[in-house]
């Protein structure tokens, strides 16, 4: 049984908010995907991996909050923020492409703001 977009959308924010982004890929990511972010273009399952190890290295391990979520069909739409002792973001923002139980474009916009000690 194919799974719908929002199966795979809720799917693939629980696996974030675990940091489970292994199960993640396997279960959610197309091979021949496509990520759009602010910070370049990144493809394939090696690609959302050095995806998450950026934001990784940016904020840290954290709990994301989902402000906002939205599947219509098979496009869903987040908007998050998050908070770790050295940074945060406010302005998360990610859009999919799902189809055939894969996730196969994203667009992620955020921004980091440093915290100074």
């Amino acid at each position: 049984m194919s799974r719908t977009a929002t199966d795979v959308f809720l799917d693939h924010l629980e696996c974030a908010q675990r940091g489970d982004i292994a199960a993640d890929i396997e279960r959610n990511f197309s091979p021949a995907c496509t990520l759009l972010t602010s910070y370049g273009v990144f493809r394939g399952h090696e690609g959302v991996k050095a995806a998450a190890a950026l934001l990784d290295q940016q904020i840290g391990k954290t709990e994301y909050h989902y402000r906002t979520q939205m599947t219509d069909g098979e496009v869903a739409f987040l908007e998050w923020s998050a908070e770790s002792s050295r940074a945060r973001i406010d302005d998360g923002a990610d859009s999919y492409l799902i189809r055939n139980g894969r996730i196969e474009a994203m667009t992620i916009h955020y921004t980091v703001q440093t915290k100074t000690e």
